[in-house]
């Protein structure tokens, strides 16, 4: 045993055989997980050890007497780290349509940060709120909310399965001040805007998001952006950025959130770093050498990935900017005049060819209508032959038929590519998925399997199968790290005072089942998961409990 391995043992032992000796009359703790391997999430060697829990904090490391846990749980043969940090998420607002966050908490996520990719939950106010709260109850959830803080209290009032942690959208601050409109803020608009950051950050939002391929991210000058991260990186936070292009100009994407991050000071997240389009494969080396150069730089840059070689959106992606502006119905709209819809015709053919290539690799997820839902899981090319047209006009019908609100599952990115990237050490991994389960509306859709699946494919096929990274530094890019990054530092590691976000798994078994022909299934080889000292999953079952928190920045 070496040293380290042998003062850590034994002084969180003696911790514990200490406050034992003391109440000898009972037990010292109220869980003890007992005969683990323990994989802390720091990327240092596995080791046996006891854990042991005080209300939500791990009280104990080390060799823990008997009798000394109310409860315990025999880890034979198991793996105990922290739980899964999901730095890219976006169960805002949706975990309140499933509260018990299935599709995460079963395969091992216990915190996910939300309000990616330039929308969040919060603020909800401002230009256009009455239809963003329309679109919330048709979801089911009633939107009661309007600040940051009355989000994070409404999350504790209903009681939900996992914490989660906010960043504000830059394109829902923006919408908020002036809607979906291509022009830069005036003066006293960006101040408006500023301030909402200000007071974001103030009730405990984590940082900025934004989403530069989308409305109105793309219609935001970079100094603006900046201004905004100037003020996020005052209260130590986080700018995470869905950059402005992940085909063609990749390269140009990364290098404006890296000047961001070092314009502004703030740390910088690029978003599920990939290179989409067969033709822009070339590009993925390139990106990491530009966040390298950076870091070497003194830039505190970072990037996250989800290990499958297919993204997701929706459709309206591939219209350009100006089809976009304003709402969905402003949209549509210009679907329905034939001069405009030549025009837009023309840029998707050249926006697929860029992005994608071929129509057989845009398939359907969700619509909206029933009368569309046997679409779902087609690709376009598929569909354009039942129609009887050619792919770009079935794109722009189902676009018109469906109120400009069709997702779609994009297999652009190359095998070898995505490997590139996770095992890259500057790289963590991120679902940008979402809480589901394979009830209500969620059963309707056929989603990407990473809200499902992420966490436990790392470990399983890119770790155990692959050999991309050993089972310390994998479990080190999904908790220590991405904890960091966002400023939880009380979370991400197994020791003593973290708080007890506590995954076992078994590491020869663990696998993830979803797939993109049946998404809805959880993973394999997940026994247990506790937050915040809690049983969430036992024996591989939910317990229904709901100890999560909304949490706060400091």
């Amino acid at each position: 045993m070496s040293r380290r391995r042998f003062l850590k043992t034994t002084l969180t032992a003696t911790a514990g055989a200490a406050v034992g000796a003391r109440v000898s009359a009972a037990p010292a703790f109220d869980l003890v997980i007992r005969g683990g391997t323990v994989v802390d999430g720091t990327g240092a060697p596995v080791y046996a050890a006891d854990v042991a829990v005080n209300g939500d904090a791990i009280a104990a490391v080390g060799s823990i007497p008997a009798g000394q846990g109310r409860r315990v749980l025999d880890a034979t043969g198991l793996h105990v780290c922290p739980g899964f940090v999901d730095i890219h998420s976006h169960s805002d607002g949706v975990i309140l349509q499933y509260p018990t966050a299935d599709s995460r908490v079963r395969q091992g996520v216990t915190t996910e940060l939300v309000g990616n990719c330039g929308s969040s939950a919060a603020p909800l106010a401002g230009v256009g709120v009455e239809d963003r709260k329309k679109e919330y109850r048709d979801e089911g959830v009633t939107s009661d909310w309007s600040s940051v803080a009355s989000y994070l209290a409404r999350l504790e009032k209903t009681g939900i399965s996992i914490n989660q942690a906010l960043l504000l959208g830059q394109g829902t601050l923006r919408e908020n001040a002036i809607g979906n409109v291509d022009r830069p803020l005036a003066a006293e608009e960006l101040a408006a805007v500023l301030r909402a950051v200000e007071e974001g950050m103030d009730e405990g939002a984590f940082g900025v998001s934004t989403g530069l391929e989308y409305t109105p991210g793309r219609y935001t000058p970079t100094d603006e952006i900046v201004a905004m991260a100037r003020v996020v990186a005052r209260y130590g936070g986080l700018y995470a950025s869905h950059t402005r292009n992940e085909e063609k100009t990749l390269l140009e994407a990364v290098d404006e959130a890296i000047a961001i991050g070092r314009r502004s000071g703030a740390r910088v997240e690029i978003s599920h770093l990939k290179a989409s389009g067969r033709s822009n494969w070339d590009k993925q080396r390139g990106a990491l050498d530009l966040i390298e150069s950076a870091r070497r730089d003194g830039v505190a840059v970072l990037a996250d990935a989800y290990p499958y070689t297919a993204y997701s959106t929706g459709l309206t992606v591939n219209l350009s900017g100006w089809a976009r502006e304003g709402s969905n119905a402003d949209v549509v709209g210009r679907l329905r005049d034939r001069g405009t819809r030549a025009r837009i015709r023309k840029e998707v053919i050249a926006q697929i060819a860029d992005e994608l290539g071929d129509y057989d690799l845009i398939v359907i997820s969700s619509v909206k209508t029933a009368g569309n839902r046997p679409l779902i899981g087609k690709n376009m090319v598929e569909i354009a032959a039942g129609w009887g047209v050619e792919p770009v006009d079935a794109i722009l019908r189902l676009l018109e038929e469906e109120d400009a609100s069709v997702g779609y599952i994009g297999h652009g990115m190359s095998p070898e590519n995505v490997e590139m990237v996770l095992r890259h050490p500057l790289v963590m991994i991120g679902s940008d998925g979402s809480t589901m389960a394979p009830v209500g509306k969620a059963a309707e859709s056929r989603p990407h399997p990473r809200s499902y699946g992420a966490f436990a494919r790392v470990l399983s096929h890119y770790s155990r199968e692959r050999g991309l990274f050993d089972l310390p530094a994998a479990v080190r890019k999904m908790t220590s790290m991405p904890a960091d990054q966002i400023g939880l530092r009380d979370r991400g590691r197994i020791a003593r005072g973290a708080k007890a976000d506590i995954v076992l798994f078994d590491a020869a078994r663990v696998k993830d089942e979803a797939t993109f022909v049946d998404p809805h299934r959880y993973p394999a080889g997940i026994r247990d998961v506790l937050v915040n000292g809690t049983l969430v999953v036992e024996a591989g079952a939910h317990t229904g409990a709901r100890p999560g928190r909304g949490l706060r920045r400091g």
